[in-house]
């Protein structure tokens, strides 16, 4: 298992440990580089990023939680099963259920560039046991997607979030929600 981690939203990443979210939408960072973003990694921890606004810009009720001073606390993992580009909105507009963004916050994901689309993964997330927790540094800031991470601590367990059936079913429900609107593959 490799040690990176997938810099999102705090409120997204407690909304796919608890289940109530199971794609990951990304345009890209400002620091992706010339090819731009892609899930170049098909397992990572999710690593959260807070900023006070993302509450506005999700359609959650939760309270975003202050990360402790000084440390970045990981507490889920995450397996992508499915990534593609969308590159219709109707497409995008149809992943609604499978995640907490405000519709205004995909489109203006989507739309962000001269090449409208947005990259999607379905994923199956995993509570990690205990959570991991290791000082903030430098390296970790900027506006990129991907970090490596600090050498993982030698035990821990990975709980899924939903239970095989519950996540059977999602996955059947992202399938018949794309499949009937051509997903290009990415």
């Amino acid at each position: 298992m490799e040690s990176v981690g997938f810099k999102e939203w705090a409120l997204v990443c407690e909304a796919l440990g608890a289940g109530e979210q199971s794609v990951i939408l990304r345009k890209g960072g400002i620091a992706e580089g010339r090819d731009g973003f892609q899930f170049q990694h098909r397992e990572f921890f999710l690593f959260p990023t807070f900023f006070h606004e993302q509450i506005e810009k999700t359609r959650t009720d939760r309270d975003l939680s202050e990360p402790r001073g000084g440390d970045i606390e990981i507490q889920f993992f995450a397996r992508v099963e499915v990534s593609a580009v969308v590159l219709a909105w109707e497409t995008a507009r149809a992943l609604e259920p499978f995640h907490i963004l405000q519709r205004e916050v995909v489109r203006e994901r989507f739309d962000y560039d001269e090449t409208p689309g947005i990259h999607v993964a379905f994923v199956r997330v995993f509570r990690l046991g205990p959570h991991w927790i290791f000082p903030d540094e430098a390296r970790y800031g900027g506006c990129r997607s991907w970090v490596m991470l600090p050498e993982l601590p030698r035990e821990f367990h990975l709980e899924p979030v939903l239970s095989d059936e519950e996540h059977g079913a999602r996955s059947k429900e992202f399938s018949a929600a794309t499949s009937r609107l051509e997903l290009p593959p990415g």
